[in-house]
C-alpha cells in the first residue's frame, strides 16, 4: 500500500461527478427534454473520467 494514492480515484469521481451535473445543466437550460439530457450527461461524465485517466496514468508512465 505504499505506492497507492488516494487522491487519484477521489478526483476521477469528484470530475466525473461534477461534468455530469454541469452538462444535464446546460442541456436542461436549452430546453432538452429531462431524460435526454440525464443520458447526454452521463455519457459527457464517462468521457471525463476517461480523459482524465488518461491524463493520469500518462504522467505516470513517463516516470
Amino acid at each position: 500500500m505504499r505506492g497507492y494514492n488516494i487522491w487519484r480515484p477521489l478526483m476521477l469521481i469528484l470530475v466525473a461527478l461534477l461534468t455530469r451535473s454541469v452538462v444535464t445543466n446546460l442541456c436542461l437550460l436549452f430546453g432538452m427534454g429531462n431524460d435526454s439530457a440525464t443520458s447526454v450527461g452521463m455519457i459527457g461524465a464517462i468521457i471525463a473520467a476517461f480523459v482524465m485517466y488518461n491524463r493520469m496514468t500518462k504522467q505516470r508512465r513517463k516516470k
